[in-house]
Order: structure tokens, then sequence, then C-alpha cells
């Protein structure tokens, strides 16, 4: 008896649960289905106020000034051609606090331009998580698009023009990303201002085929982990992708055009892959390497710089291998005693200066490949010493080292130089960019 009246009871202790878990589950009261309301410039602050979960405001053509915030879960914001939010120099256009709205076919111009506010756009707080802003026209604002602790955003097709006034350091970034795990930016044209995208203090972020132009830098990485940046497209800028403080990047397939600094630049970043990326035409370094450890850097072209690639300030246990060094007036930069081999499983690199030969046919070259000397040592530490390169002396040690190779300083040697230069995916971007 006591056995039965304990299965009862369970069985009863069962169905209760089951009966708070749907009633937690079922959805509140409410419309049967969403709506959509068209509204006009005078009407969208009412229709934000009065809408619900899931429905749609359709912004008719005209120009609706003022801030304006979107405060509940769910809905669509869509603009025809012509539809303008303007800020009209103050503070941020549109807010965006509540999770998976979408911001879709505006115009959205004339933020303030307070740094300290971060005024911008579109804003979208640690609230808007999952938010979508798709094929806005964002232009004139402080910061286009602006992730602040929003995970799992999405920035997609978008035209971001920012500001030209005053130094390039006082304005605003095209796409800002701070501490917004798995949000993605996609597909956007971006011109002016600060950075194209600047991301810190996040992780697991995707930066993919965005197109960015007459900026500071193109992508700009603080202290960001585990991401991914690939077959975008940097012209024209100061740098193109500066990879700074961060670890697990997965650089590749970008393509860096005519940047004047530097096309890539890694400083403290430490396990990342550098794969498939090209930099071409560029100004003073192709790739700038600075105390960043334990990455891979293979299959990138670097071509038409001052210098192909500077690698300084205790680098180490770096894989460099098949990467295509061209017609750069100093191939390498290195200043230090240690030496370093950039070769893998018998694969080195291409350089376009090395003359050898290929007797076996194998496709590597039958001469290592050293591209610094001792004048060269002498030069980066002494640059007044330029005046003596064509005396008898500089001929002299040049001749003694080639002559007696225990002379040479500790740097880098490439034992397996190949004879074809590999061509990175980066390449196919080029007629696009140009």
């Amino acid at each position: 008896m006591k056995r039965r009246l304990a299965r009862m009871i369970g069985r009863a202790a069962a169905a209760f649960a089951l009966a708070a878990t749907a009633a937690v589950a079922w959805p509140l009261p409410g419309k049967a289905r969403a709506e959509t309301v068209e509204v006009r410039p005078d009407g969208l602050r009412a229709a934000l106020d009065g809408v619900s979960p899931g429905d749609t405001i359709v912004l008719q053509p005209g120009t609706y000034r003022g801030g304006f915030v979107v405060d509940t879960a769910g809905i669509t914001l869509r603009g025809n051609d012509g539809s303008v939010l303007d800020g009209g120099g103050s503070g941020t256009v549109l807010r965006v606090d509540a999770r998976g709205v979408t911001v879709i076919g505006l115009t959205v111009r004339g933020s303030g331009t307070d740094l300290q506010a971060e005024d911008s756009g579109i804003f979208v707080t640690e609230a808007g998580e999952g938010a979508r802003i798709i094929s806005n026209r964002l232009e004139e604002n402080l910061m286009g698009v602006n992730l602040k602790g929003a995970r799992d955003a999405l920035v997609k097709g978008n035209t971001i023009i920012g500001l030209r006034e005053g130094h390039m350091s006082e304005r605003g970034n095209g796409v800002h990303v701070w501490n917004a795990p798995g949000s993605e930016v996609i597909d956007n044209d971006i011109r002016y201002g600060r950075d194209g995208i600047f991301v810190t203090t996040s992780l697991r972020n995707r930066f993919h085929g965005n197109r960015m132009r007459n900026l500071r830098y193109g992508v700009h990485y603080m202290y960001t982990n585990k991401s991914e940046v690939s077959a975008n497209v940097s012209a024209g800028n100061h740098a193109g992708y500066a990879i700074m403080y961060s670890k697990y990047i997965d650089a590749r397939g970008n393509l860096s055009l005519r940047d004047r600094d530097h096309g890539l630049m890694l400083n403290f970043a430490n396990y990342s892959e550098i794969e498939d990326n090209a930099v071409l035409e560029g100004g003073r370094k192709c790739l700038f390497v600075y105390n960043s450890n334990f990455n891979t850097l293979r299959r990138n072209r670097l071509q038409g710089c001052g210098i192909g690639i500077h690698f300084t300030a205790g680098s180490q246990d770096n894989k460099v291998f098949e990467n295509a060094f061209a017609d750069n007036r100093t191939q390498v930069k290195y200043v230090g005693t240690t030496h370093h081999e950039w070769a893998e499983n018998g694969r080195g690199n291409h350089w376009s200066d090395h003359a050898a030969f290929d007797l076996d046919g194998d496709g590597i070259a039958d001469r290592a490949y050293r591209p610094n000397g001792l004048v060269d040592q002498v030069l980066w530490r002494h640059p007044q010493a330029k005046l003596l390169l064509n005396s008898p002396a500089v001929s002299l040690l040049q001749w003694a080292q080639s002559q007696f190779p225990a002379l040479l300083p500790g740097g880098v040697v490439d034992p397996a130089p190949l004879m074809d230069p590999p061509r990175p995916s980066a390449m196919q971007l080029r007629d696009a960019a140009s």
C-alpha cells in the first residue's frame, strides 16, 4: 500500500512539473499575428511606442528628424528609397536596445561628434543581442555602426561613409565592435573616418568580404581572440590590417592595395594563421612583425614595398614558408644575432632577386638564400654609413663575407627557395579593388 501511494505521489509531482514547464514555455497572451505598420515622418515615435514583438515598421520616403530608440524585441525597421533618419548633428541617431531587431534599407545620417559619448549612426547596446543591421547607408556620422556588448549581431551589406573633417584620430570608426562575441561584419563598403573595422576585447568575430578605403587602418584588432578576418580589401589606407595584442586570429585571403605604411602588421600577435593574403604596391612595409610568436605565415604575396617584411623585437618560433617576396627594395629587414630558418617540410619562399638554378627540376633552388649580410646590419644600426657604400672598405667586407661564411651574422636564411611564386587567393580580389 505504501509503495502504491508513493507511485501515485510521484506521478502527480511529474504531472505538476510538466504543467509548470508548459506554462513557462507557452507564449504570453497578445496579438495572434505580427503586423506591418506604415509610417510617415511625423508618426515614427508613436509607432515605436506602440509596436509589438514581431511587427514591422515600414518608413515611407521622407526625413525623420531626431534620435530614435528601438526597445521592443524582434521588430523590423524597414526603409524605402528616400527614407532618412537625420540626427541633426546631435547624439546617436538610432539606438537598438532590444534583442533580435532588424534595421534594413534606411539612410542614417547626422550623428553628434562626441567621442566620449560614442555618438553613432546606429548604436546597438548589450540588450541588442542578435541585431541585424542590413543594407543601410550611413553617412556623416561619428561612428557608423557601434556594437557595444551586442552578442551575435550581424552588420551586412551597408555603405558607411564617415567624417572627413578634422584630424583622423578624432574621427570615429566605420564599424566599432566592443565585447560583442559571435558578431559578424560582412560585405560592407566603408570609406573615411578613422578605422574601417575596429574591434577590442571581443571573441569569435568574423569580418569577411568588406571593402575599406581612405582610412587609418582598414581592420584594427585589439585584445580580441579566436576571430576570422577573410577576403577583405583595404585600398589606399595608412595601413591595411593591424592585429595587435590578440591571438588565434585567422587572417586569410585579404588584399592590401597601395596602403601607405603597412599592408599587414602583427604587434604582440600570437598563435595566428596569416595565409593567402596579398600586399601589392605598398608603401614602407608590406609586413611588419613585432614581438609576435608562434604564428604561421604561408602563401602570402608581398610585392612592391620599401621593405617586404620587417622582423624585429624578439619574434620567435614563427613558421614562414611558401610566400612570394617580389620586387621589394629590401626583401627582409632583420636586426639581431639569432638565426631564423624560413622553410617547412623542404619548402621555403620565392625571392624575386634570388639568382639560382634548379638543376634537378624539383622546383627548389639549388642554393640557399640569405636576404641580409654584414653590410645591411651596419647600415641599419648606423644609417650614416650609407656615405661609405661605394668605398673600397665596404667592397672588401662584402667580398670577405662571400668567401668566408663564418663571417655571416645571425639572421634569416631560406634553405629551400622556391623557383616559382605561389599565387594566394587574395590575388583574385585585385581587379575588383582597382
